[in-house]
């Protein structure tokens, strides 16, 4: 597939590096001669320096003949004409834009279609956060939760703790344990490293855990795996743009929620917009204010300025002061494992989610979900299977007869309402959804051609 990815920031920088060398030609361009060059050094790539929504620029990066638009660029508005640029003159096949600005995003379906701006998928990182954040939310104890089939099922990744039912049993006790529950291990990362489970594989404390499961019965699952947490009730949310703002309206008719931003004209707006929430003008290092807000009463305080300093800070002296958990944005993706364990329980990049998000757009084969983990290592996948036995490589299989790549399983299968969760004697039908797991996103390639009926090899 030929791409061209406009703007090599954190986010167009990462998604080259996750698709060279996946039978993709990637061609970068970017104002900045410099950075070009830096990728063109380490990655087999072409470069184009120049601005992105330029015809001339486009047509150096060849725009003539490519399959795929990304425009990633610090700037909706370039993103946007570039997209304008890329089917009126060079009638480009797809063209995906990051949008950031709420203004933009609240009329997308009066604004984002052929006859107007032709940009056939928006990327809305604040969403995106918003939207992970939310999930976190709704299952105390979850590190990630990944929804397939239109949330019909649920990938999960949790932290194993003493007091857990399974830890130090054989993952096959599950069925003991929850006899009218199927759940399955997609996969394990122990100190770090991934282990592929089987039935015999036993559950060690502080493990890593990802299962798959019905999305009605996760919290019963994570239960086996640590001590239930209490629901989230009372929320602290620290910053009043779009992601705390959205998260807070989200939030505020089942939960108490308190936010709080630093502009005292922005905590004006925010408290005539929000219902429920009580917004208060601040600094959320400023212990005084915390005590005087009962930060020790918090369930969980989240900071998601656009300052990563400033969030890490903050948390911290909230975990130090009495909050049960803490969530921080971390724009720089070096900080996200640093910072993670201890006083700060969760870091959430919005460059992974929006990194997955993309990457659903550029999968071949109906791939209809991907979830980007482990820094881009492994890779959650959803796959709907087409044709029939004469067909396709899948359909009409049983699992156990299925060439599967190495360290790759398939954790469930949905077909209609139905989750079923994937054993060796289950066969593929036509149209089922398809959750896979990959320990080592290397192999994506064989699994798209898994996927692609004859007629769709290239």
């Amino acid at each position: 597939m030929k791409i061209i990815i406009l703007g090599v920031g954190q986010v167009g920088g990462t998604l080259a590096e996750n698709l060279v060398g996946e039978r993709n030609d990637i061609t970068l361009v970017d104002t900045n001669a410099e950075l070009l060059e830096s990728f063109q050094d380490k990655y087999d790539l072409r470069i184009v320096v120049g601005h992105g929504s330029h015809p001339d620029t486009l047509r150096r990066a060849g725009a003539e003949d490519a399959d795929l638009l990304i425009a990633v660029t610090s700037s909706d508005e370039t993103n946007m004409i570039a997209c304008q640029v890329a089917y009126s003159i060079f009638n480009t096949p797809t063209k995906i834009a990051r949008i950031r600005s709420e203004e933009y995003i609240r009329y997308r379906d009066q604004l984002f279609h052929k006859n107007d701006a032709p940009v056939d998928y928006i990327i809305s990182p604040e969403q995106l956060v918003t939207n992970y954040i939310r999930k976190l939310i709704d299952y105390p104890g979850a590190l990630q939760v990944m929804e397939f089939a239109s949330g019909k099922a649920s990938l999960v990744a949790v932290k194993a703790y003493y007091g857990g039912k399974l830890v130090g049993h054989a993952i096959s006790t599950l069925k003991e344990h929850m006899p009218n529950i199927d759940t399955r291990v997609a996969a394990i990362y122990r100190q770090g490293k991934p282990i592929r489970p089987t039935g015999t594989t036993v559950i060690e404390a502080d493990d890593e855990v990802f299962f798959i499961a019905d999305t009605r019965h996760v919290n019963r699952v994570m239960e086996e795996l640590q001590k239930l947490e209490n629901r989230y009730r009372r929320i602290m949310i620290v910053g009043g743009g779009n992601i705390g703002a959205g998260l807070a309206k989200q939030l505020e008719a089942d939960h108490r929620v308190k936010l709080i931003e630093r502009s005292e004209s922005r905590a004006e707006a925010l408290s005539q917009q929000l219902e429920h929430t009580l917004v208060f003008k601040g600094d959320a290092s400023d212990q005084k204010l915390l005590e005087e807000e009962h930060v020790e009463d918090t369930d969980v305080f989240i900071a998601v300025t656009n300052d990563d300093e400033a969030n890490i800070m903050s948390a911290m002296l909230a975990k130090r002061m009495g909050a049960r958990k803490t969530m921080v944005l971390i724009q720089r993706s070096a900080y996200v494992d640093l910072v993670q364990g201890g006083e700060i329980d969760i870091a959430i990049s919005p460059q992974r989610a929006t990194i997955s998000a993309l990457l659903t757009h550029v999968r071949r084969g109906d791939i209809v979900n991907v979830y980007s983990l482990r820094k881009g290592a492994a890779e959650a996948i959803e796959a709907i299977a087409h044709g029939d036995e004469s067909t396709s490589k899948v359909v009409g299989k049983a699992i156990k007869d299925i060439k599967l790549p190495p360290g790759t399983t398939i954790g469930a299968v949905v077909r209609g309402s139905e989750v079923l969760m994937a054993h060796s004697e289950t066969i593929i039908q036509s149209d089922d959804h398809v959750m896979l797991f990959l320990l080592d996103k290397k192999y994506i390639d064989q699994v798209e051609r898994l996927f692609q009926p004859s007629a769709m090899f290239f």
